[in-house]
């Protein structure tokens, strides 16, 4: 399927801001203390410490073996069925408006709010996008798409309602995305990774966010045989970059830290909720990676932080709402702790 005529779509242009940028930060604060603190995504701020990059990672294009052993190491550590049913892509963002190609234009239902980047490439692939609150609202629909566990919020559905729909779906043709970014750090029997053999479900999986290598642009659509040839078509040769292939083999295959990781994220997870708590403000949802609030005076709070050189994530249309990420290290925790108290002191 030709997709490039429907990429001049206007929705091309309707990029929505997603946090991370410290230039924006600068400009909207600029008298605040340096450097910024950024804890505006749900990026792990410890990230994996891959070894020295070769020469040949940079001076040779990848080789299609390393591509092979590394779909291999994904499907173990995500747990797909088989190599056979992974793609390598340069960052799940990429593989959205393929995904969404991967059926001919009519109607797409995304399970929101949530992750804006599902409607806009799911319009780029010529479909009517609805977003809907209901999860039940997704039946009947020729795409469906899922967040799970979901950006901003942390909700999570459970794998057998999945399930339910993408039977659903399959009756009339459909197709079921589940984007498991977060899943990482998600209770990991939910994962549908295991039953993308059924032949209507794909689920995306991103590498940065758990690893902390956002910027290596490396993710992963886990799909049946069939689709997985489709999309791995689409993106051609030497989709995966070579230093994103040395990091990659690496961090899929490295039991023992991906483990000792968990367990950090949990404890400094409890150590910034208790932070907010003292402060007076609630957890809502979130993940091991970010924690959700709804607070009436959120943009306040948005601002005070940012001018003290805290950077947290806010939401168009969404004013008491914010997302904040982890702070790495007791030197961000102590700017944090600050910043909240200061804040809570003056709002009592």
């Amino acid at each position: 399927m030709d997709i490039r005529p429907r990429l001049a779509d206007r929705a091309a242009d309707r990029v929505t801001d997603h946090g991370g940028s410290l230039v924006q930060a600068s400009a909207f604060f600029p008298d605040a203390p340096t450097p910024f603190l950024d804890l505006s995504t749900g990026i792990n701020p410890n990230p994996y410490p891959f070894s020295p990059l070769p020469a040949s990672a940079v001076e040779r294009l990848p080789e299609e073996a390393d591509t092979a052993t590394l779909t291999q190491h994904a499907a173990a550590y995500y747990g797909a069925p088989s190599a056979a049913h992974v793609v390598a892509a340069p960052g799940t963002q990429l593989l959205l408006p393929l995904v969404a190609s991967l059926l001919a234009p009519g109607p797409a239902r995304i399970l929101g709010p949530t992750y804006a980047e599902h409607a806009r490439a799911a319009a780029l692939a010529g479909h009517t996008v609805e977003e809907v609150e209901r999860f039940d609202a997704l039946h009947g629909a020729r795409l469906a798409v899922v967040v799970n566990p979901n950006n901003p919020d942390g909700r999570l559905i459970g794998r057998s309602e999945l399930l339910d729909l993408a039977e659903n779906l399959r009756r009339s043709g459909g197709i079921l995305v589940v984007d498991e970014a977060f899943m990482d750090v998600g209770p990991r029997p939910e994962s549908l990774a295991g039953d993308v053999e059924a032949g209507n479900i794909v689920v995306l999986r991103s590498f940065g966010k758990f690893f902390g290598l956002a910027g290596l642009r490396l993710g992963f659509a886990l799909a049946s045989g069939d689709l997985a040839r489709r999309l791995s078509g689409w993106l051609g040769p030497w989709a995966v970059s070579g230093p994103a292939l040395h990091a990659g083999l690496e961090a899929l295959g490295d039991r023992d830290w991906q483990s000792a990781m968990r367990q950090d994220l949990i404890k400094s997870r409890t150590r910034l909720d208790t932070l907010l708590a003292n402060a007076g403000l609630a957890v809502e949802g979130g993940t091991d990676l970010f924690r959700f609030l709804r607070h009436p005076r959120a943009e306040g709070l948005f601002d005070h932080l940012g001018r003290n050189g805290i950077l947290v994530r806010r939401f168009a249309g969404r004013p008491d709402c914010l997302r904040i990420g982890l702070p790495g290290d007791d030197q961000a925790f102590e700017r944090v702790r600050t910043a909240l108290e200061s804040w809570a002191g003056s709002h009592p």
